[in-house]
């Protein structure tokens, strides 16, 4: 028998990261020691007293029941400590903070709540491929807003049509920025927001990067500007704060008419999070954040190694402010997919050509600082070898 797929996932690009780990097994199996700057997940250990907590808590049978889908009391209010004391923002744990499976979950679910078919939202590129995906499963239509560095890779909000204006529903946004490591600061939220009033646009914030600033940096939350709960929500997650990508735990707060509405579709398609791991995600809110900080040093350290390596092969990479991204432009005469083809097959690096974020994107390559300094400088030396 033949099995038709849906036209909803015939539309699918390839999942840019499910080639990266093909390609990655491919070229390992010809025995290649891979050095992989390919996919964002930490190779740093989840902290201990974040594991003792979820190994208490998964001990007590009163966890092992179905947990609320919009989350435990006890953690909700625990992030709202944690954005108050982070940023100064204040949320009503009731009403204004909602508990996910990841943030990635949560952004994949909150244009159904929202978006008819045939509605717009307002997508960047080159992006983090779930709101384009997520705006299409919806029924939706995506209009890409170019991330470029003339414009320090933030939307030109002006350059949006009013008739697409008025149509869109959402606007994504993402700072600081993956792909990219830009960062945006308060004017740029400002003009956001005035441009969301305008047109009656829920503004949704990807800020799962806001603790991973480099000297000293701190990034900015949308919410701390005033008027951004009046229009918009913003997604956080513990996976990079806390190197635990695998435990899928998130939170989305902000305007609470739109978490309402991305709880009813949570309600009916998914359970909520494991109570023992909303625990450990106490432990790790409130807990002693010495460990963001080594985090945040080791990522440093990575960083100025590779910057200092591109930098001496004649290469320009862009210097984030925060994320563990280098977004780097490709020598000339190189495609995005041509450089990353020559570093996997010649040095065996894994990198993620930037065509694969979207078009904006074609001219980089994006490396992620999540191997150890020893081998980052080990991709640097195979790099210097190479001709191009």
């Amino acid at each position: 028998m033949v099995f038709e797929k849906a036209e909803r996932l015939r539309r699918l690009p390839p999942y840019l990261f499910k080639e990266i780990d093909r390609l990655k097994a491919e070229i390992t199996a010809k025995g290649v020691d891979v050095i992989n700057l390919g996919v964002g997940d930490p190779d740093l250990p989840t902290p201990r007293h974040i594991i003792e907590k979820l190994d208490e808590a998964a001990q007590k049978p009163a966890n092992h029941q179905y947990p609320s889908y919009s989350g435990m009391n006890d953690f909700k209010v625990s992030v709202a400590g944690w954005y108050k004391r982070r940023f100064g923002v204040e949320l009503d744990p009731l009403k204004e903070v909602i508990t996910l499976i990841g943030s990635k979950e949560g952004i994949a679910h909150l244009p159904l709540a929202f978006i008819n078919p045939g509605d717009l939202a307002l997508v960047p590129t080159p992006a983090y491929p779930v709101y384009h995906v997520a705006t299409m499963f919806a029924g939706g239509e995506s209009y890409f807003m170019p991330l470029v560095k003339e414009n320090r890779f933030l939307p030109d909000l002006d350059a949006i049509p009013p008739e697409v204006a008025r149509k869109a529903k959402l606007m994504f946004i993402n700072y600081p920025n993956n792909p990219t490591g830009a960062t945006a600061e308060r004017d740029f939220y400002e003009r956001v927001i005035d441009f969301a009033r305008q047109y009656d646009v829920i503004i949704c914030h990807d800020a799962a990067y806001t603790e991973m600033g480099f000297g000293g940096y701190r990034p900015m939350s949308f919410l701390e500007v005033p008027g951004a709960k009046e229009i918009g929500i913003e997604f956080h997650s513990l996976s990079k704060t806390y190197n635990m990508t695998g435990w899928r735990l998130g939170f989305a707060v902000g305007n609470a008419e739109v978490l309402d509405g991305l709880g009813q579709v949570k309600s009916n398609i998914d359970s909520g999070a494991f109570n023992a791991i909303q625990y450990a995600g106490i432990a790790a809110l409130e807990g002693d954040q010495s460990c963001v900080t080594e985090m945040q040093k080791i990522y440093q350290e990575r960083l100025e190694t590779l910057i200092n390596g591109l930098q001496k092969v004649g290469l320009e990479p862009e210097i984030p402010k925060a994320t563990f991204y280098v977004w780097c432009p490709t020598p000339k005469g190189y495609s995005s997919k041509d450089f990353s083809s020559l570093l996997l097959g010649k040095a065996g690096i894994v990198t993620t050509p930037g065509s694969g974020f979207g078009d904006p994107g074609e001219g980089y390559i994006r490396m992620a600082l999540t191997v150890s300094k020893e081998r980052i400088q080990e991709a640097v030396e195979r790099i210097q070898k190479l001709s191009f």
